[in-house]
C-alpha cells in the first residue's frame, strides 16, 4: 500500500488529464449548434414582431393551431340504456363512440332486441367528413403559411420589401386565406349542427327497434361533450377576423397608399413677372385707345417719350418758320 508521501511524489504526467473523445465530440457539437443558433438570432430582425404586421401573424399562427387541433383530435361518446321486459335481455350501458372525421354512417353499436339474448347492430346516420376535413385542411395550410411568413419577416425582411413584390404576394395570399376561413368556418358550423343532431341520444333511441315497443323502456344515460367542437368553430371565426384585419397592415406595406393618396397634385409653372406686366400693358393699350372722349394715359413711359420728342421737333422748327414769315 502506497503512503501519502509516495502519492504526492508521483509525477503529474502519469495522471490522465485528457477527457475521452466521446465527451470532446459532444462538447464540440453542442458549441457548433449554439454558434448556428446565435448567428440566426443575430441576423434576425425580431423587432418586426412588435409591429402589427408581425404581431398579428403570430396570432394567426397560434389560432390556426387551436382551430385544426380542437377539431381534428376530437373523439366523443354517449351512453343509452335499453330496459327490456325481460331483465336478462336488457342492456343499461350502451356506449356509442364517434370521432373525427365524423363518418357517422360507419359508426355502429350493438343494441338488444328484447326478444332473445342476441343483439343487432345499429348504425348512426350521416357523413359530415367533407366540412370537417375542409376546415382542418385550411387550418393546417394557414399554420404552414404563417410559419413561412414569420420566417421571411424575421430573416429576409429586406428581400420581402424589395420592389414591393413580397407585400403584394402576401396581400393576395392573405386575402385568399381570409375568404377560405369564412367558407370553411361557416361550412363546419353547419356540419357541427348536423353532427349534434345525429349524435343526440334521443334521436338515436328512435332508431332502435326494441325501443318502439311500449313494454320496453329506453333512456339516455350520458350526453356527448361538444365543447371542444364548439371551440373549434369559435377559433375558425377568430381566424377570419385576424386574416381579414391583417389585410390592411399588409396593404400599407405595398406602398400603394404613398403612390396614390400621399402624392402631391401637379402644379403649373407660374409665368415670369416681366412678361405678365408687358402682356397686361399690351392688352390695355388698344382698349384705352378705342374709348372716345378720354385722353391717353400720359403716365406711360413710351407715350411721354413720343410727346417729348414731338414737342422738341416743333420747338426746333418754330423759330425758322417764324423768321421767314416775318
Amino acid at each position: 500500500m502506497m503512503s501519502w508521501t509516495q502519492t504526492q511524489s508521483r509525477p503529474l504526467h502519469s495522471v490522465p488529464l485528457t477527457p475521452p473523445p466521446s465527451q470532446i465530440f459532444s462538447v464540440l457539437s453542442t458549441l457548433c449548434r449554439m454558434d448556428v443558433v446565435n448567428q440566426l438570432v443575430a441576423q434576425g430582425q425580431f423587432r418586426v414582431l412588435k409591429v402589427p404586421l408581425g404581431f398579428i401573424k403570430v396570432l394567426e399562427w397560434f389560432f390556426a393551431i387551436f382551430a385544426f387541433s380542437t377539431c381534428g383530435s376530437y373523439s366523443g361518446m354517449f351512453k343509452i340504456a335499453v330496459e327490456c321486459k325481460s331483465w336478462v335481455q336488457s342492456d343499461l350501458s350502451i356506449e356509442v363512440e364517434f370521432e373525427y372525421p365524423f363518418r357517422l354512417h360507419q359508426e355502429y353499436f350493438d343494441a338488444p332486441t328484447c326478444k332473445s339474448e342476441n343483439k343487432e347492430p345499429i348504425f348512426l346516420v350521416g357523413d359530415y367528413s367533407s366540412s370537417a376535413e375542409f376546415f382542418v385542411t385550411i387550418g393546417v395550410f394557414a399554420f404552414l403559411y404563417s410559419t413561412a411568413a414569420l420566417s421571411i419577416y424575421i430573416f429576409f425582411f429586406d428581400k420581402y420589401m424589395e420592389n414591393n413584390k413580397g407585400p403584394l404576394i402576401d396581400l393576395g395570399v392573405t386575402g385568399v386565406f381570409a375568404f377560405m376561413w369564412l367558407v370553411s368556418s361557416a361550412a363546419w358550423a353547419r356540419g357541427l349542427s348536423d353532427v349534434k343532431t345525429a349524435t343526440n341520444p334521443d334521436e338515436v333511441i328512435t332508431m332502435i327497434p326494441a325501443c318502439k315497443e311500449d313494454e320496453n323502456r329506453c333512456r339516455e344515460v350520458h350526453d356527448p361533450v361538444m365543447s371542444g367542437l364548439n371551440t373549434s368553430v369559435a377559433f375558425g371565426f377568430i381566424n377570419l377576423v385576424l386574416w381579414a384585419g391583417n389585410l390592411w397592415f399588409i396593404y400599407r406595406e405595398t406602398g400603394i397608399i404613398a403612390d396614390s393618396v400621399l402624392a402631391p397634385p401637379p402644379q403649373e409653372k407660374p409665368a415670369a413677372p416681366d412678361a405678365h406686366v408687358k402682356q397686361g400693358a399690351s392688352e390695355q393699350e388698344p382698349y384705352t385707345s378705342k374709348q372716345a372722349g378720354y385722353p391717353p394715359d400720359c403716365s406711360q413711359e413710351g407715350y411721354t417719350q413720343d410727346v417729348q420728342y414731338s414737342q422738341g421737333s416743333n420747338q426746333q422748327g418754330a423759330p425758322t418758320s417764324f423768321s421767314n414769315h416775318m
